[in-house]
C-alpha cells in the first residue's frame, strides 16, 4: 500500500480556523443587525419629520441587503468547507487541492460576488456621508468616486478571473482591491474627522466648548470604527501578498468586520449616544459668520450672526446623522461687547 501524499496541515487548520472566525464574526454581525434594526424602529415617529423618516427606511434597506448578502456568503463557505472535508475528501485533489483551487466552484464564485456587491454597498455609504459632511465639495467627489469605480472594477476583473480557473491567491486584480478598499476607509477617515475638527473649531469660537463637544464624539467614533476594519485590512493585504496562509484566518470574514464597524456607526447614530436628536436631525446644515462692527453714534459691540438653514448647498455644519434633511429655518443671532458675550436670544 502506497503513501499517503504529503499535505500542507497548516494550510487546512488556517481553512478549519478561518471558518470558525467567519461563524464568530457573523454572529456578531446578527447580533447588531438586530440592535440597530430594533433602535430604528424605536425612534419616536411624531418627532420624525418626512425626509427622516425616509432616511430611516433607506438605513432600514440597507441594513437588511448587507445581512442577506453577508449571509449567502458564510452559507456558501460552510457548504465548501463542508465538500472539502466531508463529501470530497477522497478526491484526487484531496483537501489541499479543494482548498488551493477553491474557485473552481461555483459555491465560492457566489460567496466571493455577494462580499464584493456587500463591500460597493458599504462603501457607497461612508463616500455619501463623507460628500455630505463636505458639502459635496468637487474635489471630494472626484477623488472618491474615483476610487469606488476603481474598487468595482477590480473585483469585476478578479471575478473573470476566478471563472477561467485561477488560483484565488494569485489574482493581482484581488490585492488591488484590497489595497483600494482599505485605502478608501483610510482616506474617508481622515476627510471626515479632519472636517468635523474644523467645524468644531468654528463652533468653539462662535459659541464655546460646550457645544462643540458633539463635533469631537464623532469624530472619535469615526476614527475608532474605521480602524477596526482598516487594522485587519492591512494584516489581511500583507498576508495576501506574500502567499501566507495567514490570509485563510482573514478571508472569509474580514467582510464582516467591514459591516460590523459601518453597524456600530448607525447604532450609535440611532440610539443618540453619539450626537444628540437636535444636531441627527439637521444633515445639511447652513454656517456662515459675518462678524461686522456697527457704527460709533450706536455702540461699539460686535455682531456675530449664526444661521443655521436645512438643506442647504454650502458647508454643514452638523454630522450626517441619519442622512436626513429638516425642511425649515432657524436664524439666531448673538450680540456682545468686544470684551465679553451676552446671554443669546435664543436657543438653537
Amino acid at each position: 500500500m502506497s503513501a499517503p501524499a504529503p499535505t500542507d496541515l497548516w494550510l487546512e487548520r488556517s481553512r478549519f480556523n478561518g471558518i470558525l472566525l467567519d461563524g464568530v464574526s457573523y454572529g456578531i454581525l446578527f447580533v447588531l443587525t438586530v440592535q440597530c434594526v430594533h433602535a430604528l424602529f424605536q425612534r419616536p415617529k411624531h418627532k420624525l419629520v418626512k425626509a427622516q423618516t425616509r432616511s430611516r427606511w433607506l438605513l432600514l434597506a440597507y441594513i437588511a441587503a448587507t445581512f442577506a448578502l453577508a449571509t449567502i456568503g458564510v452559507a456558501a463557505n460552510a457548504k465548501y468547507s463542508q465538500m472539502i472535508w466531508i463529501d470530497l475528501r477522497n478526491s484526487p485533489q484531496g483537501p489541499e487541492g479543494l482548498i488551493i483551487n477553491e474557485l473552481g466552484f461555483w459555491e465560492n464564485r457566489m460567496a466571493l460576488t455577494s462580499y464584493y456587491i456587500m463591500s460597493w454597498l458599504m462603501d457607497m455609504l461612508l463616500i455619501h456621508r463623507c460628500f455630505v459632511i463636505w458639502n459635496w465639495h468637487i474635489l471630494v467627489v472626484l477623488l472618491m468616486s474615483s476610487l469606488l469605480l476603481a474598487n468595482i472594477i477590480m473585483a469585476i476583473l478578479t471575478l473573470v478571473s476566478s471563472s477561467h480557473g485561477a488560483v484565488f491567491t494569485s489574482i493581482g486584480f484581488q490585492l488591488a482591491f484590497l489595497i483600494i478598499s482599505v485605502s478608501t476607509n483610510f482616506i474617508y477617515t481622515i476627510l471626515v474627522a479632519g472636517r468635523l475638527l474644523v467645524l468644531r473649531k468654528q463652533i468653539t469660537l462662535a459659541l464655546g466648548e460646550e457645544h462643540a463637544k458633539v463635533y469631537v464624539s464623532v469624530a472619535a467614533m469615526v476614527v475608532e470604527s474605521s480602524a477596526l476594519y482598516t487594522v485587519f485590512g492591512i494584516i489581511y493585504v500583507v498576508t495576501y501578498a506574500l502567499h501566507s496562509n495567514v490570509e485563510n484566518l482573514i478571508f472569509l470574514w474580514i467582510i464582516h468586520v467591514q459591516g460590523i464597524a459601518q453597524l456600530l456607526i448607525i447604532l450609535r447614530i440611532a440610539q443618540g449616544s453619539a450626537i444628540t436628536e437636535d444636531v441627527t436631525a439637521r444633515q445639511s446644515t447652513h454656517l456662515q459668520f459675518a462678524h461686522s462692527q456697527a457704527t460709533p453714534d450706536v455702540s461699539t459691540h460686535h455682531h456675530a450672526h449664526l444661521s443655521i438653514t436645512n438643506g442647504s448647498s454650502s458647508a454643514p455644519a452638523g454630522p450626517p446623522g441619519l442622512g436626513s434633511e429638516v425642511k425649515e429655518e432657524k436664524s439666531v443671532v448673538y450680540t456682545g461687547t468686544s470684551e465679553s458675550q451676552s446671554q443669546p436670544a435664543g436657543e438653537v
